[in-house]
């Protein structure tokens, strides 16, 4: 007769099998603006796919709720944190959010910037004198606008009014004529431009006006992960870092390859997606001296305003994954 039990073990450790193959779900709160890039690279490139990873996107459209869900464990990553909400996060609860990549933005490589509506006279940020600015959202966004403009020698209530508003009802605002400028991002802005109902003013501000060097690298935003998911799972975070710089990558080398992912995505035309501009996308292990001396220039400036507590090491909160 026959044992049945090589079989009966055989099934019993299926399963088992099964689980240990299954990929890792990362949850990842997305601020869908064209710095979310990588995240979608690595989905539809099946970077993620390839390293073990079932990423799955948590739409939050301003940086503190996304540090509330790093926070209360709803996530476990961030495809394009603001770096000073995370300083600041970071300076009260120590490794809360992790940078795994920095985006740098400057003129070159453009992100924030100052637009102005159809019709308007300025020629610079000076020029915004009795303005109706809007921002894009939280404090970070909103005291960067403010530190530029101040300075350019304008002052919050004595030279313009400024109210920070939610990226989708940015060109529409604009184009109504509700607000004569904003501090605005992109792909947002490039959107408004050829929608006519904005012109640009200057882009790459944080840089050029508050690191004093245009060619400066303002690295505003980047990869997060959960300090919990580096120290509880760091084998699976290793193997997400790899995808996003195999995104990352990608991006440098054949970004028109990718540029489609914006249509697909972030709700920009098939028109515009060819010449939207695109940050720095820079794996913290790949970044240099002098680019993280840039970056706690940056942080130190925000301490200094006040947007960030404490004054925080930056290399406290970076990982060479």
């Amino acid at each position: 007769m026959i044992s049945r039990r090589p079989l009966l073990l055989a099934a019993l450790a299926a399963p088992s099998l099964a689980r240990a193959q299954a990929p890792d779900r990362v949850r990842v709160a997305v601020f869908n603006v064209s710095s979310a890039l990588p995240y979608y690279v690595a989905v539809e490139r099946g970077f993620f796919a390839a390293h073990g990873i079932e990423a799955s996107a948590v739409p939050l459209q301003a940086a503190p709720l996304i540090v509330q869900a790093m926070v209360a464990g709803d996530v476990e990553a961030a495809s394009n944190l603001v770096t000073l909400e995370g300083a600041n996060i970071n300076a009260r609860r120590a490794n809360t959010a992790v940078y795994v990549a920095l985006n740098g933005q400057n003129a070159q490589y453009q992100m924030e910037q100052f637009v102005v509506r159809a019709g308007s006279t300025a020629q610079s940020i000076r020029d915004l004198k009795g303005a109706r600015i809007l921002s894009a959202p939280g404090p970070a966004n909103i005291s960067a606008a403010r530190a530029v403009l101040a300075a350019n020698g304008l002052q919050e209530g004595r030279d313009y009014t400024i109210q920070e508003q939610q990226m989708g009802v940015h060109v529409g605002a604009l184009a109504a004529g509700t607000f004569d400028a904003a501090y605005t991002l992109e792909p947002v802005a490039t959107i408004a431009e050829r929608a006519g109902a904005a012109r640009r003013l200057e882009t790459g501000v944080i840089a050029t006006h508050l690191l004093g060097r245009r060619e400066a690298q303002a690295w505003a935003a980047g990869a997060a992960l959960t300090g919990k998911f580096l120290s509880e799972k760091p084998a699976v975070a290793q193997r997400f870092a790899a995808a996003w710089a195999q995104a990352c990558a990608l991006i440098a080398s054949d970004p028109a390859s990718v540029r489609p992912l914006l249509v697909q995505h972030m709700q920009t035309s098939a028109e515009l997606a060819p010449t939207i501009p695109l940050v720095n996308f820079r794996m913290v292990k790949d970044m240099t001296p002098a680019e993280i001396a840039d970056f706690q220039k940056f942080v130190d400036l925000a301490v200094a305003q006040g947007v960030v507590r404490d004054r925080i090491e930056v290399r406290s909160f970076l990982r060479a994954l």
